[in-house]
């Protein structure tokens, strides 16, 4: 299993497919890496040799910000955000969609499991 910046890629996965399970890769970032590396993203990630590994991780860290420094670069701008008090940040704040999404229905992913609200009953019910 290749370890490429502190991540085991799957080995028996293609190698374009293998490069996105670095934190900040995609598909296309993945093919073009494969293409700059001159190596068949078809090939298999434990095929790849020691040499082409090292060029890999050259590469990452001096093209592209992926892993636990994308993370910490993320963290800090919703952080300003926050901080700064914008309607993104007190959307992030609050948890709830932050990119103009419906929250009437829908967006249980990101406010969470229902809260009931107790004592709420229907006109019929009231005649």
């Amino acid at each position: 299993m290749p370890r490429v910046l502190g991540v085991d890629i799957p080995a028996n996965k293609r190698l374009e497919v293998s490069l996105t399970y670095l934190y900040g890769v995609g598909r296309s970032t993945a093919s073009m890496l494969c293409s700059r590396l001159a190596v068949d993203p078809g090939l298999k990630a434990r095929d790849l040799s020691e040499e082409k590994v090292t060029e890999l991780t050259a590469l990452l860290q001096e093209e592209l910000i992926v892993e636990g420094a994308l993370r910490r670069q993320i963290a800090t701008s919703i952080g300003r955000l926050r901080d700064i008090g914008c309607y993104r940040g007190m959307r992030h704040r609050r948890g709830l969609p932050v990119r103009g999404q419906r929250t009437r229905t829908n967006a249980r992913t990101r406010k969470g499991p229902r809260k009931t609200v107790a004592g709420k009953k229907s006109v019929k019910g009231m005649k």
